[in-house]
């Protein structure tokens, strides 16, 4: 069975209109793309598709709630939600800084978790006031 997908190209600013021609899930053909850059994101969004994830977890005895993480590299399109179950239960004890791995490996991808902001701890807060 021979399917055609049609993918925005996001690398760059020219934003082209790729079709990717597919029969039994081999790639046939891809069109549309000005540059390699894009008929590789083209070739690996239809195939397997990636993406960064970014969330919020908690924080123990932090100046905020929760701290704002993300992945180092994306993460197959199909398992962000296992990602985010994986993070939901997930505390880490403050103080945090931009940064810091909050975890290793996640959901054994080789992909590790960190911070996107700091946050102190409420002892710390409470200190300098």
């Amino acid at each position: 069975m021979i399917r055609e997908a049609r993918v925005k190209c996001i690398v760059c600013p020219i934003g082209c209109e790729i079709t990717v021609t597919l029969r039994n899930g081999e790639i046939l053909s891809i069109k549309g793309n000005r540059c390699v850059r894009g008929a590789e994101y083209a070739r690996q969004e239809v195939l397997e598709p990636k993406r960064m994830l970014i969330t919020v977890i908690k924080v123990r005895g932090g100046s905020l709630p929760v701290v704002s993480v993300k992945t180092l590299k994306p993460i197959p399109k199909k398992l962000i939600s296992k990602a985010i179950e994986a993070l939901a239960n997930l505390e880490v004890e403050a103080p945090i800084k931009v940064g810091d791995t909050v975890m290793k490996n996640l959901l054994d991808l080789g992909v590790d978790v960190v911070a996107t902001r700091s946050v102190n701890s409420l002892r710390r807060e409470e200190s300098l006031q």
